[in-house]
């Protein structure tokens, strides 16, 4: 499976591409580009890939668009480690040589990856932005729940038509490979699209006399995009180092006293990288000028977070509101407070 890096694609005021050699994750690169460029120049991408692409240019788009969500929420669970889930736009590669390791890290981003699209697209068709989807079409008619009959109503999530396409879309090259990074991706993308189906939720609005709730309207809503990265993060701590078994098909634990994965397990191959310093090979990017907490023994310490080569302290003014006071009606009053603090910066290496 050829898994070289390939370049970003930068679009300006016009489609300009620079592309390097191909690699399997090639699809992660399209939000920066139009529809029709995008299918036809971004490489790495199947002969499956490419015409779903050019079928479903606004589906396309609109994945694209939420690349950034996803991408946000990555580097919001890991933003106090040494591994931050960094992009290396500069490097002309989205997250560089990392991509070519089996670790825990490329587990969670194809799993926060996936699970982007299925809630990008279910969103994209609830909103109705897709000529393609809208709402969960079987939604209708009534149903019970715990707190007893309703009547299907407003705009459920369309979230199984998002994982279809997420799944013929996204695992179309996996599919064609099936070497064991291949298995590995395979089964990271689907505990991904899981998780966002996990965190469905029925939403009710009450309709009678009074509020009396006589009649109850429902539907089915996808959970902030936030319960999902909290849920994947969980996954990532207890993720199961896996080897592929006898037959080519699935995973044995790596070790005999790990337990074997389920089917919501992230899973990975190989040890990660410290990621304390700058490393090429492995697609470290150091920790050298990472913030870090002087008072903390976690994660986020200048102990750790700097892997014991100290720390820089620098004292910055900083802006905030204070001494806010509620004026009737209806407005807040506040001051501007300025402080002086200390900021702690990892040296780099020497």
């Amino acid at each position: 499976m050829n898994l070289l890096p390939s370049g970003i694609c930068f679009y300006l005021s016009v489609a300009i591409c620079w592309l390097t050699a191909e690699v399997d994750t090639s699809w992660w690169y399209m939000g920066t580009l139009g529809s029709q460029v995008m299918c036809d120049n971004i490489p790495g991408l199947v002969n499956k890939q490419r015409q779903l692409c050019r079928q479903h240019p606004k589906v396309m788009q609109a994945i694209g668009a939420g690349m950034k969500d996803w991408i946000s929420e990555c580097q919001h669970q890991f933003r106090n480690h040494r591994w931050n889930c960094n992009t290396t736009a500069r490097d002309h590669n989205l997250f560089g040589r990392l991509l070519l390791r089996s670790s825990r890290e490329v587990a969670f981003m194809y799993a926060i990856s996936s699970a982007g699209v299925v809630y990008t697209l279910a969103r994209a068709c609830s909103q109705g932005e897709l000529d393609s989807c809208s709402c969960d079409p079987t939604k209708k008619g009534s149903s019970r729940d715990a707190k007893g009959s309703f009547d299907w109503g407003g705009c459920s999530d369309h979230v199984e038509h998002a994982m279809r396409f997420s799944q013929g879309f996204v695992d179309a090259k996996e599919r064609k490979e099936r070497d064991a990074r291949a298995l590995m991706n395979l089964h990271n993308n689907r505990a991904g699209r899981k998780a966002v189906k996990r965190f469905m939720t029925l939403e009710c609005k009450c309709h009678g006399v009074s509020g009396s709730c006589s009649v109850r309207t429902c539907w089915l809503a996808m959970a902030d995009f936030r319960r999902t990265g909290d849920h994947l993060r969980k996954r990532y701590n207890g993720a199961v180092q896996v080897a592929v078994n006898q037959y080519g098909t699935g995973f044995t634990a790596a070790h005999t006293h790990f337990k074997r994965p389920s089917k919501n397990d992230l899973v990975y191959f190989e040890d990660s990288p410290d990621y304390c310093i700058r490393d090429h090979e492995s697609g470290s990017v150091g920790t050298g000028g990472r913030l870090c907490n002087r008072t903390s023994r976690g994660v986020d310490g200048c102990e750790v977070m700097c892997c014991g080569r100290g720390y820089d302290t620098s004292r910055v003014s900083r802006t905030t509101k204070c001494e806010c006071k509620f004026h009737w009606c209806c407005a807040v009053h506040c001051r501007d407070c300025h402080q002086q603090v200390d900021v702690h910066t990892c040296k780099g290496q020497t």
